[in-house]
């Protein structure tokens, strides 16, 4: 009886995701050139809610954990694809890397950038050797990007550009800090691209008191301004973009029309050649279809 128990609930709980990825495949969604090189999806899929980093709570990281097995990540990716998403963003990991391995096995033509983490992020020499697995761009991690940045030790940042752009792939870099933009772009660092948070979730508790007159939130600082000022330095720059935490890390996203309001928001601000990166987590919904629909609409009128 348990057995058959568990067997049911397992099945009801990938539901929404299954019946994505059986679906006739949708038409593509509007792309960019992006970079003037490669043409990907205006809206790309995020990694984060396949691992359980829900920048929300314990409680939601870990109930993503426990929902996200391998097989559902693998089956997250492919539904993205046949909703009509064409590219990836992965950060580095060997859990990643068994999903891209899974999805390429299954047949899947998916165009991914990467993001450094974990090992990679300790041990550039790593670089040559992923960079022969088909990645478009390869980005310095956005935390560790703002934290260098709030050192004065960013000559690392710069010598992961430097070691991406010697293997042909675009090198990015990530960033919270609309001010690190600002920054490197004064230096005239060969970046390819930027990952602009819309919300800087990297400020200290110190830089938060001093913003907010004394005090802070309890936990990451998502404020309603945040996405104005990153949205600026993304029109300054003539590097593309790829715009993430567009939703506030669901925050916006109570509503189907929230969620648009923040898509169009984003759409709306940065430059023609910009994409965003938007996580998604089909257990209660058919959030990939969702979001596909949403960005044609926005494409559209």
């Amino acid at each position: 009886m348990e057995n058959t128990r568990r067997g049911f609930l397992q099945a009801a709980g990938t539901l929404a995701v299954a019946g994505a990825a059986s679906a006739a495949a949708a038409p593509a969604l509007p792309t960019v050139k992006f970079g003037g090189k490669h043409e990907i999806s205006r809206m790309l899929i995020g990694t984060n809610p396949l691992m359980g980093y829900s920048h929300f709570s314990r409680n939601l990281d870990m109930s993503m954990r426990e929902w996200m097995t391998p097989e559902r990540r693998i089956e997250t990716i492919l539904a993205a694809e046949r909703a009509g998403i064409t590219t990836w963003q992965l950060h580095y990991h060997q859990d990643t890397i068994a999903i891209l391995e899974g999805i390429r096995a299954r047949g899947s033509k998916m165009k991914v950038f990467l993001l450094s983490d974990f090992e990679l992020q300790k041990d550039f020499s790593m670089i040559p050797g992923l960079a022969k697995m088909g990645f478009l761009g390869m980005a310095h991690h956005g935390n560790r990007t703002d934290e260098a940045y709030r050192a004065g030790k960013m000559e690392t940042v710069l010598d992961f550009v430097k070691r991406v752009r010697d293997t042909g792939v675009m090198a990015g870099v990530s960033t919270h800090n609309p001010e690190v933009v600002d920054w490197i772009e004064s230096k005239g660092w060969p970046t390819d691209y930027y990952m602009t948070c819309f919300y800087r979730v990297s400020r200290t508790a110190e830089e938060a008191r001093a913003l907010m007159g004394g005090e802070r939130p309890l936990g990451e600082t998502f404020l309603e301004k945040d996405p104005l000022r990153m949205t600026a330095v993304i029109q300054k720059t003539k590097k593309p973009c790829l715009g993430f935490k567009i939703i506030g890390a669901g925050r916006i996203g109570a509503t189907r029309e929230n969620i648009a309001g923040a898509m169009k928001f984003a759409f709306n601000n940065i430059k023609a050649n910009d994409a965003v990166i938007v996580g998604m987590w089909p257990k209660f919904k058919d959030e990939i279809t969702e979001n596909c629909e949403i960005v044609r609409q926005l494409h559209t009128t």
